[in-house]
């Protein structure tokens, strides 16, 4: 074995840490690019120099003394954090013992003049003297995004000890105010510092060095009775050297001056934010905190990331290297309205002008990415091809998208449209990134985008294209019914409604699409237990049709819907009712509180809390509004942080589950902390901050219903009710050769095409009775060739018009 090489490579398989954040902070400032966070009383993963780049699992103390006696802060103490001030994600953290023996306390924050995440540390003993015990610091590098094919090594740095890492082209170096007194280096779950102290009381000074694997370093603080307070610094760089003279730097400058920097950058964005400001029962403002857990989120490109956690991350190692350290661009889109309900536009346009640079060449924007662009998942979310476009229209309609701005991301603006229009209604993935199919929530996104494009091209002095989307609009809204309403289910008489909007409605290529005919696959459930009829499939996913102005909070339908839903998915916990996802929710931990592995058991969301609270908003019952907000900012875990999900079983503390407590999903939720910003603007305002004003207008109070019918090959209706026109669109040039009388008389209509690419060809069809057909085949004009196959639509019944006001 080598000289000072630590025994046992490459160590246990790497896992991340706790997803249950406490804190979370970075500094304002270009010169600083870490973000870290914090959980247990202890630094966990930091990022570095990318927001989506975690370089370590968990930065904590261990504390030995007489008699072996070795205690873990992480583990063995009580935590207390709070912020140094409201507003500021910087944090005094105290840890006592549990067993009474010390106390360990805490500032953290990160220098804005250069890489370095400080800490200052106190540490008392309150068992006998302080002479008495041991301090150790314990640092775990998980340098971009991998936990294990790290080096890990003790060395000096002009004359002074320093513990460092690499991998993957990053450096970190961890020194301290005083001088390390005994280090080590060694490989995680055999020679760590952790083993050698639990085993023996001490370091072996011989373990100096741990190359490629699951790493750990270990250095002994100096702390003493004359020197009870210590400032660690934790330096990053590209190379060893680089990561200890910025670490350097921080200690030479001092805690102070990096400090008075850190929370004056942030007073200073503070201030220019809306006065949406209230104080909680637990003495944090709730307003503040999460204002600052969306700056905290983003990175000066405009990107933010969904989360700076990884759910259940004790249970992950290397092969699951995202998290939730991506980009969603729903979640981004939702962060955007955050700050713009908070009053900072300017933030709100960045992630616009980001949204446009990584758009894909076809118009659509990706699952999720890395902050690059780079593709993670690969899923077809239509919400979240068409979000970017809401975006874009509400910056226009609050004056932040002038002339000249809009007429730059018209380009982004056209290929989004474009892509909706020739891939929608139906979505690939739903907002719960599983299901395809007829979605109310991704209709709702859909029709409203295509509103809000519409009006964009009409400012851009492009008529004709936007009077096509809002056809395309009318066409889709007209039969939002058709495909996700049912009535007369069980569920119907369970509730004593007529009934109801589902989860979603599953694709069906002949036009059927009536939930009442097919299957939805429940994901994350166990072989045999996956389809469920769509009937019997709910979710809050229905509300959305009033969020985005389609139907009226009282619409009889939504009504029914809310009453099906509070029976099957609300949720009674100590801060109130919440609500799940859908029935029949796989994601989650197990029964017994294990963490989900691909199987489990969905727990309630705060987010539709808050969902629910600007439903509450829309139907003019404030008092319920704002009794939803209590309940939402009382989901929140220690530290004022929002989760995904909050446990609603029984209280297990040997897996540090409580009832109605943050389960151990992501935590912070940043979608969650923007909505709650929302519902404080729109209870502030009085009316629900984001709803676009297109839809109210034209289907709720001008009861606008289509001409139309549209046939294509994605979406080939059976049937036309009589009284319509029925449209063809193509994605190439044609010539429909058709006939209404079974070919005694023919027709043939070329197709036009538009700026989305889409051939049109109207057959005049409005004066057909019921019980005949029109039937039709294509010549391929550019091919030169037929389709060699005969399509049919039947005249149906004339329509009912739809009132999509109150029906009472």
């Amino acid at each position: 074995m080598a000289v000072n090489l630590a025994p046992g490579a490459p160590g246990i398989p790497a896992r991340w840490t706790s997803s249950a954040k406490s804190g979370v902070g970075t500094a304002l400032s270009p010169a600083c690019p870490i973000w870290f966070t914090i959980s247990h009383g202890i630094l966990n993963e930091i990022y570095y120099s990318r927001l989506d780049s975690a370089c370590t699992r968990d930065l904590g103390l261990i504390v030995t003394g007489p008699d072996g006696y070795f205690s873990e802060e992480k583990r063995d103490a009580e935590h207390r954090i709070e912020p140094l001030e409201d507003g500021v994600p910087a944090y005094r953290l105290v840890n006592t013992a549990a067993d009474g023996s010390y106390r360990i306390e805490k500032r953290v924050l990160t220098d804005p003049e250069r890489p370095v995440l400080l800490q200052e540390i106190m540490f008392t003993s309150l068992k006998g003297a302080a002479s008495d015990y041991r301090v150790y610091a314990l640092l775990a590098p998980h340098l971009v995004n991998a936990g294990m094919g790290n080096t890990a090594w003790i060395d000096d740095h002009e004359g002074q000890p320093v513990l460092f890492a690499s991998g993957r082209g990053v450096c970190l170096a961890l020194a301290s105010s005083r001088p390390w007194k005994a280090c080590a280096a060694g490989y995680v779950g055999v020679s760590d510092g952790w083993q050698q102290l639990r085993q023996s009381g001490r370091l072996d000074p011989a373990c100096r060095r741990a190359e490629d694997g699951n790493v750990a370093l270990t250095g002994e603080i100096a702390f003493s009775a004359a020197n009870p307070k210590m400032l660690l610094a934790l330096g990053f760089g590209t190379t060893p050297q680089q990561a200890a003279e910025t670490a350097f730097a921080s200690l030479n400058q001092g805690f102070g001056p990096a400090a008075g920097s850190y929370v004056d950058k942030w007073r200073q964005w503070q201030a220019g934010l809306l006065p949406l400001d209230r104080h909680a029962v637990s003495a944090l403002n709730p307003y503040r905190l999460s204002t600052a857990v969306l700056a905290t989120h983003r990175s000066s490109t405009g990107a933010a990331v969904a989360s700076l956690s990884i759910p259940w991350g004790f249970n992950k190692g290397d092969d699951d290297l995202g998290g939730y350290h991506l980009v969603w661009p729903r979640d981004l889109v939702e962060t955007a309205g955050g700050f713009l309900a908070a009053g900072d536009p300017a933030e709100a346009l960045r992630i616009l002008g980001y949204l446009r640079s990584i758009q894909q060449p076809d118009g659509h924007w990706p699952q999720n990415a890395w902050l690059d662009g780079s593709v993670y998942w690969p899923g077809i979310q239509m919400d979240e091809c068409a979000f970017p476009l809401l975006l874009a229209d509400a910056l226009r309609r609050a004056g932040h998208l002038p002339p000249a701005v809009l007429s730059s991301f018209m380009p982004m603006i056209e290929r989004a449209a474009a892509y909706v229009v020739r891939n929608g209604p139906v979505t690939g993935e739903d907002r719960w990134e599983e299901d395809a199919g007829y979605s109310p929530f991704t209709l709702a996104v859909e029709i409203a985008a295509l509103l809000g494009a519409a009006d964009m091209f009409d400012a851009a002095g492009k008529t004709e294209p936007a009077n096509y989307l809002r056809e395309t609009a009318d066409i889709w809204n007209d039969q939002i019914e058709r495909w996700t309403y049912v009535a007369g289910t069980a569920a119907c008489d369970e509730a004593g409604v007529e009934g109801y909007y589902v989860r979603i409605a599953p694709p069906d290529t002949a036009g059927a699409a009536s939930p009442k005919d097919g299957f939805v696959p429940i994901k994350n459930r166990p072989p045999g237990d996956a389809d469920r009829p769509a009937e019997a499939i709910v979710s809050p996913d229905a509300l959305a049709l009033v969020r985005f102005g389609l139907r009226a909070a009282d619409d009889p339908r939504i009504l029914d819907t809310v009453k099906v839903i509070d029976a099957q998915l609300r949720c009674e916990l100590p801060q109130g009712p919440l609500w799940y996802r859908y029935n029949g929710d796989g994601y989650g931990e197990h029964a017994d509180g294990a963490p989900f592995d691909g199987t489990g058991q969905g727990r309630p969301w705060p987010l539709l809390v808050g969902e629910r609270a600007h439903y509450e908003l829309a139907a003019g019952r404030r008092d319920s509004a704002a009794r939803l907000l209590a309940t939402f900012e009382g989901s929140a875990g220690p530290g004022g942080l929002l989760p995904e999900q909050v446990w609603d079983g029984p209280d297990m503390p040997e897996r540090e589950l409580r009832h109605g407590g943050p389960s151990g999903s992501a935590k912070p939720l940043v979608w969650a902390h923007s909505e709650h910003i929302k519902l404080l603007r729109s209870l502030r305002d009085g009316a629900v901050f984001d709803m676009p004003p297109q839809g109210v207008k034209r289907y709720i109070e001008g009861r606008t219903v289509s001409c139309l019918r549209a046939w294509r090959f994605s979406h080939m209706i059976r049937t036309v009710p009589a009284g319509k026109a029925l449209r063809i669109e193509l994605l190439a040039r044609a010539v429909v050769h058709w006939s209404s009388d079974n070919w005694a008389t023919v027709h043939d209509t070329e197709t036009a095409a538009n700026l989305f690419g889409i051939h049109l060809a109207e057959l005049p069809v409005a004066d057909a009775a019921p019980g005949n057909s029109i039937v039709f085949t294509f010549f391929w004009s550019d091919a030169g060739r037929w389709e060699n196959a005969d399509f049919s639509v039947g005249i149906g019944d004339t329509a009912q018009p739809l009132d999509h006001r109150s029906l009472k």
